[in-house]
């Protein structure tokens, strides 16, 4: 049999590991979603039926939206970057105790099944957000924000922090693997004092003072500030950026010298 030619009898590095990272990728999403486009669709879909159950409800019942004219806008402005954040930082959380299996190979580290969840998570997020805009356009809704790059600022602080709290997260279940389902509770608390239901900055200035701790709310208030710049909403930029940021170092270096020695 003649010789392979060299390059193509052994890869570099870079294209190894983005050879694993692929299969990686591909495995995370067949053995979520199954192998049918549907499993994966319902994925993408169902943070969007949550927003429009929100907006149903308050059309049903005639209420008017907190602020502006339009339930829609204002709902899915607020609830889309904090459904992004919990979303990555839940899933990241599971996707090593999911995958532990898979790090016995030599070739795929924990570092590795972090970052092609990250990846699944970053591109269902941004579909959904096509999803969302596009029923929007649909019911007659304008999607374009006044201020598209305060929007788009604000969806990637919603990934970084979503990163973030997951590698922390990641870190906790390596030693508390029940925090799996304490975080679920705990997500719940944070998304209802997220202000996508309502708006904090109409709460007492005591409340309102203690609320903008949470990095949650400032994210939606951050994206709500692109739709409705004249309503003087004030965002803490630098702290949920550092939030995610501080987040994710502290969690990827548990996760480097503490979680990979540790039994999951």
């Amino acid at each position: 049999m003649a010789a392979l030619p060299p390059a193509q009898a052994e890869k570099t590095p870079v294209e190894s590991y983005l050879h694993v990272l692929h299969a990686l990728i591909l495995r995370d999403m067949r053995t979520r979603f199954g192998a049918s486009i549907w499993g994966y669709g319902v994925i993408v879909l169902w943070p969007c039926v949550h927003i429009f159950a929100l907006i149903a409800i308050y059309t049903f019942q005639k209420l008017a939206a907190p602020l502006g004219d339009n339930r829609a806008l204002f709902f899915a402005s607020g609830a889309v970057p904090v459904l992004v954040f919990q979303y990555i930082s839940r899933e990241v959380m599971k996707a090593v105790i999911m995958n532990r299996p898979l790090t016995y190979y030599p070739q795929v580290k924990i570092f590795d099944v972090i970052l092609a969840r990250i990846l699944v998570e970053i591109v269902t997020g941004f579909l959904a957000l096509i999803v969302v805009t596009s029923i929007l356009v649909v019911i007659g809704t304008d999607p374009i924000p006044a201020e598209p790059i305060t929007a788009m600022c604000g969806y990637l602080a919603a990934i970084i922090l979503g990163i973030g709290v997951g590698t922390i997260n990641v870190a906790i279940i390596g030693f508390f693997p029940g925090w799996m389902i304490g975080y679920a509770l705990f997500s719940i608390i944070l998304y209802v004092s997220s202000g996508v239901m309502f708006l904090p900055s109409y709460m007492p200035e005591k409340i309102y003072y203690w609320m903008k701790y949470n990095p949650a709310m400032q994210l939606a208030e951050w994206v709500r500030s692109a739709y409705y710049p004249y309503a003087g909403l004030q965002i803490d930029h630098m702290y949920v950026i550092m939030f995610g940021l501080t987040a994710a170092s502290i969690g990827l270096l548990l996760v480097k010298h503490v979680v990979s020695k540790v039994q999951m």
